[in-house]
């Protein structure tokens, strides 16, 4: 399994390093990522980590901030489950 770590500030610009990895990553096997570290989210970097859910064996580990973002944007279930991690 590979797990890939997000950086503090998920904006477009990482949303964009990040893509490549993290397709690579999914179409060789389960994927984590590591989202605990993050202290921001933007819209890019949320519709990256929509995909990579419907699309691969991805599970995320959120932090706050990323389930604070989940929340605001009603992806909530779609990023996190329904637990919602």
């Amino acid at each position: 399994m590979t797990t890939i770590t997000l950086p503090a500030r998920c904006d477009r610009s990482a949303a964009g390093l990040i893509q490549p990895e993290l397709a690579a990553a999914t179409a060789a096997g389960p994927v984590t990522i590591d989202a605990t570290a993050a202290g921001q989210f933007g819209q890019a970097m949320l519709q990256l980590l929509v995909s990579a859910r419907r699309s691969g064996d991805v599970t995320i580990t959120a932090g706050e901030a990323l389930r604070d973002a989940a929340r605001l944007a009603g992806l909530e279930e779609t990023l996190l489950g329904a637990a919602g991690q």
